[in-house]
C-alpha cells in the first residue's frame, strides 16, 4: 500500500504496518464462528457520501484496511440494498492468498453473501457470473415463486423456512455451508439485527475526516440499550483512524 498505516495504539502501537502486518492484526479466530461488521463513518456520522456511496467517503489507506479484513474471510454478507447501491465487483483472491487460504481449508475467495427478501437483485452485474464461487443469497417463503425459480439459475439460493430472512436464519446458513468468518458489510438494517439478536462478534469502524450530512447516516432500529465493545487497536493514515473493537468476553 502506498499510504503509510500506523498503529496508534494496541499491540503494534508505534509500528509503520505493511499490507501482511495489517492483515495479522484481523487475524480471525482459529475456530469457532465469528462475526465482524466493517463500515466507514464520517465526524457527522454519514455512512456514504453526497452521491449515496461508501467509496465517496473512504480513502486509499481506508480501502487496505477494509481488504485486509476481509482478505481470509469465509463470507461478505450484505443486505440486498447494500448490493444495488454499491454495485459489488467480483470476489476474487490474489494467487498468493487462493494458495493460503486452500492450505487452511478454505475457498479459494470469499463468497458473496445477499439476504433478499424479494429477489430484486442486479442479476446482469458482474459479480453474479465473474466471481470465484457463485455468490450465495438467502431469502424467505415471501418471495414470489416466480422469482425463486429465476434466481435458481443466477445464484446459489439458499431459502430459509421463515417469510423473511434472520440474522440467525443467516448465520445458520452459513455455519451448515462451513462459513464461519463472516464480514458483515451492511446495510444498517441488516447490522443492527445482528446487533440486537446479540451476534455480532467485532466491528471494525473507520473514521473519515469529514462532514457528509445527516440525509446519509444510518437510521434504522438500535438495540434496546447499549452495546458496549473493547477497543483493540486504533491505526491511522490520511488523517483517517482505523479501529477495531471486539465484545468484552472475547
Amino acid at each position: 500500500m502506498s499510504s503509510r498505516v500506523r498503529c496508534l495504539w494496541g499491540a503494534e502501537a508505534g509500528r509503520d504496518l505493511s499490507h501482511d502486518d495489517v492483515a495479522d492484526l484481523y487475524r480471525w479466530p482459529e475456530e469457532g464462528r465469528w462475526v465482524r461488521a466493517m463500515m466507514v463513518t464520517t465526524l457527522d456520522g454519514a455512512a456514504a457520501g453526497p452521491d449515496g456511496l461508501s467509496g465517496s467517503i473512504s480513502s486509499e489507506a481506508d480501502k487496505a484496511v477494509f481488504d485486509a479484513v476481509r482478505r481470509f474471510a469465509d463470507a461478505v454478507l450484505i443486505g440486498a440494498g447494500t448490493l444495488r447501491a454499491e454495485r459489488y465487483r467480483p470476489m476474487r483472491a490474489q494467487d498468493a492468498d487462493a494458495e493460503r487460504r486452500r492450505a487452511a481449508g478454505q475457498l479459494p475467495a470469499p463468497t458473496l453473501v445477499v439476504v433478499s427478501g424479494s429477489l430484486d437483485l442486479p442479476w446482469s452485474e458482474p459479480v453474479f457470473a465473474e466471481s470465484a464461487q457463485t455468490p450465495i443469497v438467502v431469502t424467505g417463503t415471501d418471495a414470489d415463486p416466480m422469482q425463486v425459480a429465476w434466481a435458481r439459475t443466477q445464484c446459489d439460493l439458499e431459502v430459509v423456512d421463515s417469510p423473511r430472512p434472520s440474522a440467525g436464519d443467516v448465520v445458520a446458513v452459513l455455519e451448515r455451508r462451513g462459513l464461519r468468518r463472516i464480514v458483515c458489510e451492511g446495510g444498517p438494517t441488516l447490522l443492527d439485527e445482528f446487533v440486537r439478536t446479540g451476534l455480532l462478534d467485532e466491528a471494525d469502524i473507520s473514521l473519515s475526516p469529514g462532514f457528509a450530512g445527516t440525509a446519509h447516516s444510518p437510521n434504522g432500529v438500535g438495540p434496546e440499550s447499549v452495546a458496549w465493545l473493547r477497543l483493540e487497536h486504533v491505526l491511522t493514515a490520511d488523517d483517517f483512524l482505523m479501529m477495531r473493537y471486539v465484545r468484552h468476553d472475547a
